[in-house]
């Protein structure tokens, strides 16, 4: 049986509805193993993790929250078991049956929503870009510094055993020396999701404007701005880019493709472009050594030797003229069992709360990658050279 609890301000009714679970709770061995979450924002990214987290034991969504009423429906619907439905996030914080929250709203609340939970000991799932504007970054630091449960960041490559088997192999000097990163993340559509009522055109397509959204650069590129910061341990000293509302004249504020260039210390150079009018290769990181490259996808990546180390395409196992899988145009295949990406990052999630442990995507890397982000838009948006070390405040 599936109940469903619609509250607004302290009031709630009750209404039934009949289902059968496909993922139980077996493993659970009482109330004290399960992890309680509350989702707060219940749109694409919010709802859509609903049917990824019930395949996690030992993690119960048990709230939704969201000011849209079709929205709130759609995501109550998803759950298997008892949940209570909230229009306000306010309530959902106060309900003591919730023990964490992931925060899948507009980027311009997640500061606010994040600081608020932290404050009534909520553990925090906040998708990515972390915070919109330095001061916003600066207070959700310091709030997640001063408290004792888990913040993680959403940026959920950095939890794919893929990607960290990558980060190693780079880190043991497999390509040599890094000199450039090419990322790229292209679609061919307007970006829009479907407004049933004109008043809620901002509501739902908050991404198309500035107030609400970092639009292409925090939305998409932001998960490859975080990776350039893992594989290299460092952050950008300065920023370039351009970018403009060139093909969908349709009212948007933000742009519909951007292009940037980061620049790290020792000389790297690392680029990102975004397009809205072409997907050719869709998502595409290339990591450039003077040894050799990785080539990186959602969930695949290869390894491209120099013509120097290619040697490895005649040889296995020592046994000369043998021949690799190799992939014409992207080298050989990289072979590491792994999870989706955002199924790894909830179970870290769920795992560094029963452990009491710092989640690899934590504050501090989420804080950086918003800071690149921020730093990436006024380049755009002023047309200058943007410095971090002049532009960023020091915390």
């Amino acid at each position: 049986m599936k109940r469903r609890h619609f509250v607004k301000g302290g009031l709630a009714t009750s209404v039934t509805l009949y289902g059968t679970s496909v993922l139980g709770f077996g493993k659970i061995k009482g109330a004290n193993d399960t992890i309680n979450i509350g989702i707060i924002g219940t749109g694409d990214r919010g709802g859509g993790l609903i049917p990824i987290i019930t395949q996690i034991p030992n993690l119960r969504v048990v709230a939704c929250c969201d000011i849209l009423p079709f929205r709130l429906e759609e995501a109550l619907v998803k759950v298997e078991g008892e949940v209570k439905g909230y229009s306000n996030y306010q309530k959902l914080l106060e309900d003591k049956d919730v023990d964490a929250v992931l925060v899948a709203t507009p980027f311009n609340t997640h500061a606010q929503i994040a600081i608020d939970a932290l404050e009534v000991g909520k553990h925090v799932y906040c998708e990515k870009t972390l915070a919109k504007g330095y001061q916003g970054i600066s207070q959700l630091v310091k709030k997640a510094e001063a408290s004792d449960t888990i913040f993680q960041t959403g940026h959920q490559y950095h939890s794919s055993r893929l990607y960290t088997h990558i980060v190693e192999q780079i880190t043991q000097g497999k390509i040599g020396t890094i000199t450039a990163f090419d990322c790229q993340w292209n679609r061919n559509g307007n970006w829009r999701r479907p407004v049933p009522d004109p008043k809620w055109e901002q509501l739902i397509n908050w991404r198309m404007y500035r107030e609400y959204s970092g639009g292409l650069l925090a939305e998409l590129c932001s998960h490859q701005l975080d990776f350039v910061n893992w594989v290299l341990g460092a952050i950008p000293e300065k920023v370039m880019g351009m970018g403009g509302i060139d093909y969908w004249k349709d009212g948007r504020e933000t742009y519909d493709n951007v292009h940037l260039i980061y620049s790290y210390p020792k000389g790297v150079k690392a680029t990102f472009s975004c397009l809205t009018s072409n997907a050719m290769d869709d998502y595409k990181i290339k990591v450039l050594g003077d040894q050799g490259s990785y080539i990186l996808d959602y969930v695949k990546a290869w390894y491209y030797p120099e013509p120097s180390g290619q040697k490895e395409l005649g040889e296995v196992d020592g046994v000369a003229g043998a021949t690799v899988n190799w992939e014409q145009g992207k080298g050989i295949p990289v072979e590491v069992s792994h999870e989706d990406p955002s199924l790894q990052a909830l179970i870290d999630f769920r795992d560094s709360i029963f452990n009491n442990k710092p989640p690899i995507s934590d504050i501090h890397s989420g804080a950086n990658a918003a800071r690149c982000v921020q730093l990436g838009l006024d380049a755009m948006y002023r047309n200058e050279i943007m410095v971090w070390e002049s532009s960023v405040p020091s915390e």
